[in-house]
């Protein structure tokens, strides 16, 4: 669920223009803490661009795993402001809502769904923007950058 959560906050940003970014643990901008680098429409683990390293492809509204655009490889599917399992845009199936920089379980809005807040470039857990809560800071575009997050280890 957590790794479903930071997909979803990528795609929020999702159409904006591709530049290479980096997702780094906590409020470091450290090589060593990089969990994740984009480049295009593809996600990879930690500083690698390998193809071997790709974790997920973003393509047609959609998320898929490794290099794949295969429909049985969908892992989700975004739809406005809400984040689906698979290749549903079913209610019922409705895994994230994202609205005013807020990141919220299934179809609610409400401050107890609340999963994760982003301001500026860092991502912080439930609702709070305190240093100790977070949990990834993002250099560059949030275009799939929030992607990794919440497919990631959260």
């Amino acid at each position: 669920m957590k790794h479903s959560l930071l997909i979803a906050a990528c795609l929020f940003v999702f159409l904006s223009v591709s530049a290479q970014n980096k997702v780094y643990k906590g409020n470091s901008s450290a090589w060593s803490d990089c969990l994740f680098s984009t480049e295009g429409n593809k996600v990879y683990t930690g500083n690698s661009h390998s193809w071997t390293d790709c974790r997920y492809t973003i393509e047609n509204q959609k998320v898929y795993s490794g290099n794949s655009t295969s429909w049985t490889d969908c892992l989700f599917t975004i739809d406005g402001d809400k984040i689906y399992r698979g290749n549903s845009s079913s209610w019922t199936d409705c895994l994230y809502t994202i609205r005013d920089n807020k990141i919220y379980r299934g179809n609610s809005t409400s401050y107890s769904d609340c999963l994760f807040t982003i301001e500026a470039n860092k991502v912080y857990r439930g609702n709070s923007t305190s240093y100790s809560d977070c949990v990834a800071t993002i250099d560059g575009l949030m275009k799939y950058a929030l992607i990794a997050i919440l497919c990631g280890p959260y």
